[in-house]
Formats: structure tokens, C-alpha cells, sequence
């Protein structure tokens, strides 16, 4: 197979730069290499269309694997000809393969199978061909009673032959094919309730049916949960007479008795074999389908989560909120560093309530906090009214952000929280994870496994291997894109790194510790089992800043530095100015066709240059900061505020098939459903919103008892 064809074809690019993405995974590059530092080779395509390719690419070799191992398994048995080599030849799918070897694959016992060792076999073969005569069934079978081989009777015998037949038309390619398309494009995917009196939140689902080719993939994985949890019953319903006309015109051949047999054998094949087969068969189609949009869009809201804005260099204030055993506190300096601990009771009372106030005011006042973390579980709703309460006291500005926990106790538990804060209990590394999130997302978030994040819709249910594979490539995107300051990256953070695993990211670190900063990128060559390779694929995305050399806190990659000279001696500059922000007016002043011309002259190509040129500019910049802010707020409402007509802000916390999920400030999210995202038709919510925008919605409605908060982002129309 010419893999850079078909993944060309499919992803309409350009079959070389295929191949050159080909070949360069196949020499041990990593996917942020190639994207960011191999741009000509591919024309510029960004990370996430490589990883498709990637992943295209396996599926295809692992698609070849099993064509040759069932090519060599059909081949063995003596069974091999040359129509099943040119049908395995054709086959693009797993799903087309498994139906060529359904016929040679060793079988458990099965009514065919002994029918066969009763010898009816040669009987099956007389129906088939005694179809053009007026043959009688009965008689043909009465040839081969034998009641020692357990044919007592000609109806027995014929029943035998027809298991024969029903099974061997099971075990047809063709015909497998044929009724797969005819279900998928008239199959409806149903479900009722398993006891229509239970309550349950699948009760829309208890008189469910919608067509198998438009049923959404929410829907798919709701009936499935719902399955699982014995609320439903789900099934695939089929109008059977297109299928087994298309049946009966493979095998059938006119109105005989003896055809009239092979008719009803083709009926049982269908019923008994096939449907249920194909069932589920296009019961795992659905699944697949929708794991994979779901794993996508975990994959696409983890990516938007990650790369929220960091607040910078501000004295930050974590809090874990809880009823019984109190809000932990935590107090870290702008670096992220733990500057105090303490835990407060604020639901304990007025006399506690007091005291956990002047508790906090006095460590907000000590290491003059300015912004407050609060971690949005238990207890969140008056913990941020204390706080909103407690800083409208105080003289100097502090607000605070109400912030997603999710898998904050999971790393407050693990053995790298253990190992970064060994001195503290595991519920105030809570705290200090909490505050960290709020300064540097990104870096904070990376300790935690992604599925534990809780950005996705029903993560739990997807494949695990496949939903790792994904989301880790989300995160590694997303810590390459930003990139890692050498000096001060943990090794959590440096594991990311492309081409650093966690061993050696762990001996980066105690390099660091042992010999104090590194004072360049080159010197990463000293650090144990960090090869040439590795240092090839990572040495762009770290940063040192204030080191020997500017470029080093650049995202010049060390191989293109003569190149960066060179453009730099062109204006009349040197790298020390590049430090000093000098080099910006002159890489402003460069146009497209100025840096054609250039990269001509330097030898190094367009977009390589241009990438050089925009780093050389701002240097050691985060793409982060190009972002609007997070919303910070200094107030707080309740679900009992709301009313319908108002308008507020909002940050968008999750977005799902049919909505997105806004925090406007009270303890519930409100949903706006796909239809209120625009004025105009959203065919699915990412078209729209991201997880971390900042929004404008509209109450349409609030249920108090249900605790629902319905939103819209329509624009009003005035009467």
C-alpha cells in the first residue's frame, strides 16, 4: 500500500510532504519536532494535523499486519486462491478482512459444524444445485438417514443440510457486506426502559429510536452507560426484507421446492446469524465513532484548559474549601513557592467564622496576597461567599477566580506531590496545587493524569489506551507550543518536553541542583543519558533566560543560531540586543517577499526564517499572553440572584455534543444548548465557544430545585 497516497488523498495535502513526515517519524523524530522545526519538509501543517497523519499511519500498518497474517493463516490451510488474494488486496478496513476469513477461521461447535460431521454436507450441496429441478427436499434427505451418525429422519437430515447452508451464507463476504450498508443506511438504533417505573436520568431514552446513520454520538454513549447500568434496553431494529431479498438474490434460483429450502435457510442465516452479528458489529461502529468524537473533544477543551492565560508573578491564595474538615489553606509566591499553610472553619459557626477571617486577612496582609484561588467542590459556594464578604473589608485590591480542582486530590495523594512537598499533609498540597493552577495552569496541570481533569463527556467510558494515547499528545502539544524554562521547570513539566522521558527529565533537574543553573542550552549535553537525539528534538522548546547566549531564551532552534547571526549582522545587531529588545523594529521592518530574499541568501527556508524572525522580536515570549485574561471577580452571587432577562460574564468550563457549561459566578454552571450559542445555525459547539473564554449570556431560565441554570449568547431582538 503507498500510505503517503492514501493519507494524502484523505487529509488533501500533498503526497511528498506525506512522505517526509513518513520518514522523518520513522527516524525517531517527535510530532513537535517535525511541526514546529521541520516546516519545510511538511508545508507548514500544524501539530495537531501531524498527529492525524500519525496516527492514519498506524492504523494503516496495523491494517497491512492483519491483511498478511490472514493472507498467511488462509494460506496454511491450503485455502488460498486468487480471487480471496485480490479480495484481502481490496480490503480497507479490518472489518472487510475479518469477513474474507470468516470462512477459514477454526470454529466452536456449531449446528453446521455438526451437521457436517453427520455428513449432510454433500446434501447442502444438492439443495444449491437442485434448485432448476422439481427435485423433492424430503427425498434427496432420505438418502442419508443413519441413526448411528444421529439422522433419524429425513427432516432431520434436511434441517442439517440447511444449518449447512445458513451458515456458509453467514460466512459470505458479499453478503455481509450487502446487509452492513443496508442496516447502516436503514437501521434505527432504539432503546426502552428496562422497567418503565424507575427514575433515572435516562428517561428521555425510555422510548428512544433514531436512525443508526444520523444518531449523534452523545446519544450512542448515553444509551450504552444507560445499558450498563440495567436502565435500558438497546437494540438495533431493521426492516428485514431488503436484506434478505439482497440474501435471497445471491442464493436462490427460481420458486423449486428444493429453492424454496434454500430460502428458508437464508431466512434462519439472517435471523439467527447475521443480524445479530451485524448488530453488534454496528453497535461497536457507533461506539468507536463516538469514543473518537468524544475523545476529540475531551482532547480539544484539555487543549483550550491548558493554555488558559497564567497569572504572572502575583502572591497567590489556594483555597480547598470542605464542611468537616475545614478549608485548607495555602499561601505560594510568584514563583509558585510555599510561602505559609493553615486551615480555617468557616461553616463552624459565627465565633469560627470570625476567627477564620482574621486568619486569612492576616496572611493575605503578611505576604501581600493578590489574588485568591478557590477550588470549586465541596463547600465552594461559602467559601467564595466568605471570601467576597472578607474582601470587602480589606483596603488594598485582591480578587479571586473560582477554579476547576478536578484531579487535585488525585495529586495531592500521588508520589510526585509526595516528593515536591514531602513537609506537607496530602490536604494542603490540595491547597497549594489549587493556588498553582492560578498562576501557571500549564505547569500545574501537567502533574495530573488529563482523563482526571474533567473537561470531557463520558471520559470514563472510552477506551483507555486510545483516550491516554490522545491526551497525552494533547499535553505534549501543548507544553511544546509554550515551551519550558530550563532553570525552573519541574520535572513534570520537562517530561512534555519533546524527546525528554521522565528519567531523564528527573536527571535534568538533579543536574541543576548539583551544579546551579544551567548558563545554556548546550550544557543540557552534560546531563546523564540525555544523547544527541534528544537533544536535537528538545533543545528548542527549553528556555534560559538571562544565559550566555539571548538566543538560548529564544525558540530558535540551536541548529538554525548561524542563520539567526547572520540576519541579526544584516541590520547591524548582535544577539545582546535581541535581549534587550532591540531587535523588534528591524524584524518588523521584514516583509514576505524581504524574507524570501533572505532565506535565499542564508540558505535556510521561508518559514524557518519567518519563525526566526517573529522569536528574535519577542524574545523568550508565551504565546499565553496573547490571550484575553481570566476573569477575575470581587463579588459574588447566588442561584437565588438570578433572573430571567439578565445578562452577565461568564468563563466557559466545558464543552460538550449539544452545549457548552458557563460559570457566571453562583456554585451551578449554566448550560447554553447548541441551538442558544449564535444566531445563526451551530452544527456543533467548538464551532462557537472554547473552554476559558470569556462570555456574554443571557438567564432564560433557573430551576432551583433541579439546580439547572439555562443560558443563551442569542442577541436580543427588541420588539
Amino acid at each position: 500500500m503507498n500510505y503517503s497516497e492514501v493519507i494524502a488523498k484523505q487529509f488533501d495535502v500533498r503526497e511528498e510532504h506525506v512522505g517526509n513526515i513518513i520518514a522523518l517519524l520513522d527516524e525517531g523524530n517527535t510530532i513537535p519536532f517535525i511541526a514546529r522545526y521541520r516546516k519545510e519538509a511538511h508545508g507548514t501543517m500544524d501539530d495537531q494535523l501531524i498527529r492525524q497523519i500519525a496516527d492514519k499511519l498506524t492504523y494503516l500498518r496495523n491494517l497491512d499486519a492483519r491483511r498478511e497474517e490472514v493472507r498467511g493463516l488462509i494460506t496454511e490451510q491450503g485455502n488460498m486462491t486468487e480471487e480471496i488474494s485480490a479480495a484481502l488486496d481490496r480490503a480497507a478496513t479490518l472489518a472487510e478482512i475479518d469477513d474474507i476469513y470468516r470462512p477459514f477461521r477454526p470454529k466452536r461447535k456449531t449446528r453446521a459444524s455438526v451437521a457436517k460431521e453427520k455428513g449432510l454436507e454433500p446434501l447442502a450441496k444438492e439443495l444449491l444445485a437442485g434448485q432448476s429441478s422439481n427435485a423433492d427436499p424430503l427425498g434427496l434427505a432420505a438418502k442419508y438417514i443413519d441413526a448411528e451418525k444421529g439422522v433419524e429422519t429425513a427432516e432431520d437430515a434436511l434441517q442439517g443440510a440447511k444449518d449447512i447452508i445458513a451458515e456458509d451464507v453467514s460466512d459470505n463476504a458479499e453478503v455481509r457486506r450487502r446487509v452492513r450498508n443496508l442496516v447502516m443506511l436503514g437501521g434505527r438504533l432504539e432503546s426502552k426502559a428496562a422497567d418503565g417505573k424507575a427514575e433515572s436520568v435516562y428517561e428521555q431514552y425510555y422510548d428512544f429510536s433514531q436512525p443508526v446513520r444520523d444518531v449523534a454520538g452523545h446519544r450512542v454513549l448515553a444509551v450504552n452507560r444507560g445499558e450498563k447500568e440495567g436502565f435500558l434496553k438497546v437494540s438495533v431494529a431493521m426492516d428485514e426484507e431488503k436484506p434478505l431479498n439482497s440474501i435471497r438474490s445471491l442464493y436462490v434460483r427460481g420458486e423449486t421446492p428444493c429453492a424454496a429450502a434454500v430460502a428458508e435457510a437464508c431466512e434462519d442465516s439472517y435471523s439467527r446469524l447475521i443480524f445479530p452479528s451485524i448488530e453488534r458489529e454496528i453497535r461497536a461502529e457507533l461506539t468507536d465513532a463516538a469514543s473518537e468524537g468524544a475523545i476529540k473533544l475531551f482532547g480539544a477543551n484539555l487543549r483550550q484548559l491548558l493554555l488558559q492565560p497564567p497569572v504572572k508573578g502575583k502572591v497567590a491564595m489556594g483555597l480547598d474549601p470542605g464542611y468537616r474538615t475545614g478549608c485548607k489553606v495555602a499561601v505560594v509566591d510568584g514563583t509558585g513557592k510555599v510561602l505559609d499553610t493553615s486551615v480555617v472553619y468557616l461553616t463552624h459557626g459565627e465565633a469560627q467564622a470570625e476567627k477564620s477571617g482574621r486568619v486569612l486577612k492576616d496572611l493575605i496582609k503578611k505576604h501581600g496576597v493578590e489574588i485568591i484561588a478557590i477550588g470549586n467542590g465541596t463547600a465552594s459556594k461559602e467559601t467564595e461567599l466568605f471570601t467576597a464578604n472578607l474582601l470587602r473589608e480589606l483596603t488594598n485590591k485582591v480578587s479571586y477566580m473560582v477554579v476547576n480542582e478536578a484531579g487535585a486530590s488525585v495529586y495531592s495523594a500521588s508520589k510526585l506531590a509526595a516528593e515536591e512537598m514531602p513537609d506537607f499533609d496530602l490536604t494542603l498540597r490540595s491547597a497549594v496545587s489549587i493556588a498553582r493552577r492560578l498562576q501557571d495552569p500549564l505547569a500545574e496541570l501537567v502533574k495530573i493524569e488529563p482523563k482526571a481533569i474533567g473537561v470531557g463527556q463520558y471520559q470514563h467510558d472510552m477506551p483507555p489506551k486510545r483516550l491516554d494515547e490522545a491526551l497525552d499528545g494533547v499535553v505534549e502539544d501543548c507544553v511544546n507550543s509554550v515551551g519550558a524554562e530550563l532553570n525552573t521547570a519541574s520535572p513534570a513539566l520537562l517530561s512534555h518536553i519533546a524527546g525528554l522521558s521522565p528519567a531523564v527529565s528527573k536527571n535534568i533537574v538533579a543536574y541543576r541542583e548539583e551544579n546551579g543553573r544551567f548558563k545554556s542550552r548546550s550544557e543540557l549535553k552534560k546531563v546523564p543519558k540525555l544523547g544527541p537525539k534528544a537533544f536535537e528534538q528538545c533543545a528548542g522548546f527549553l528556555r534560559v533566560a538571562d544565559g550566555a547566549d539571548p538566543l538560548d531564551n529564544t525558540g530558535v532552534h540551536p541548529e538554525s543560531y548561524a542563520a539567526a547571526k547572520a540576519l541579526l549582522k544584516r541590520f547591524g545587531l548582535t544577539p545582546a540586543d535581541v535581549a534587550a529588545g532591540r531587535a523588534a523594529s528591524a524584524a518588523e521592518s521584514l516583509t514576505p517577499t524581504g524574507i524570501a530574499k533572505l532565506a535565499a541568501e542564508l540558505g535556510v527556508g521561508e518559514p524557518t526564517l519567518a519563525d526566526i524572525v517573529k522569536e528574535l522580536a519577542k524574545p523568550g515570549r508565551d504565546p499565553r499572553d496573547e490571550l484575553p485574561p481570566p476573569l477575575l471577580r470581587t463579588d459574588v452571587m447566588t442561584m437565588e440572584d438570578l433572573r430571567e432577562g439578565m445578562t452577565l460574564k461568564g468563563t466557559v468550563r466545558n464543552v460538550i455534543d449539544f452545549g457548552a457549561f458557563v460559570d457566571i459566578g453562583v456554585h451551578q454552571d449554566g448550560l447554553v444548548h447548541v441551538s442558544q450559542l449564535s444566531d445563526r445555525f451551530v452544527s456543533h459547539p467548538s464551532e462557537v465557544v472554547s473552554v476559558g473564554d470569556v462570555v456574554t449570556v443571557r438567564v432564560l431560565g433557573v430551576d432551583l430545585k433541579k439546580k439547572r441554570i439555562s443560558l443563551s449568547m442569542k442577541t436580543v431582538v427588541e420588539n
